[in-house]
Parts: C-alpha cells; structure tokens; sequence
C-alpha cells in the first residue's frame, strides 16, 4: 500500500474525476498519483454525493465562535471555565506551598 501524500483541494478533486472517467480503476489512480487506496476511495465518495466541499481538509481547523450552536458554546465556556479552575487551584497550591516555605524559615 502506497504511504500516501498531501494534497490540495484541486488534487483530490482532479484524482475523483480521473477515477471515475476511469470507471472505478482506484489502482490506476493510486500508481498516477501515488496515493493510497483509502484515500482515492474516499474521496471518490465524496465527490459522488456532490460534496466537493468536503474534499477540503478540515483537520486542525476550529470554527469560529459565530458558527458554533448554543450546545457546542456551553461546551467551550464549561471548557474554559475547566481551564480556569485548573489555573486557579495551582496558583492557590503555589500560594500555600510558598507560605510553607515561609513559614519554616529560621529566623
């Protein structure tokens, strides 16, 4: 199985289109473009169902806080409000140890 490598929204849709002029011949498209047989198919699929939008690679991507829905807002605010705790229990445990320390010294 070949390894695979990147490619751009143009590539995957040029790679769909070959395949399917090619009527099916994912191997074909594998060995012309060195792709692995996964991804071909997939993206295959994909273009088929008429969502070349979804050839984009999306990973790494995070939607803006104007796309998200109310449920996945709550998620991110109980995330950040998750965050801010965690910092604050530190800081406190840092304080107290700090003071420990303080405390202990020979005067």
């Amino acid at each position: 199985m070949n390894k695979g490598r990147k490619t751009t929204l143009e590539e995957r849709i040029e790679i769909a289109q070959y395949t399917l002029a090619n009527d099916l011949d994912y191997a074909k498209a594998m060995e012309k473009f060195g792709v692995s047989y996964p991804q071909v198919y997939a993206w295959v699929r994909k273009y088929q169902s008429g969502q070349e939008g979804a050839l984009q690679d999306g990973r790494g991507r995070k939607k803006p806080v104007e796309e998200l829905d109310e449920q996945e807002r709550l998620k991110l605010r109980i995330k950040e409000l998750e965050a801010r705790n965690e910092y604050l229990e530190m800081e406190n445990a840092f304080a107290k140890k700090l003071a420990e320390i303080e405390r202990r010294k020979p005067r």
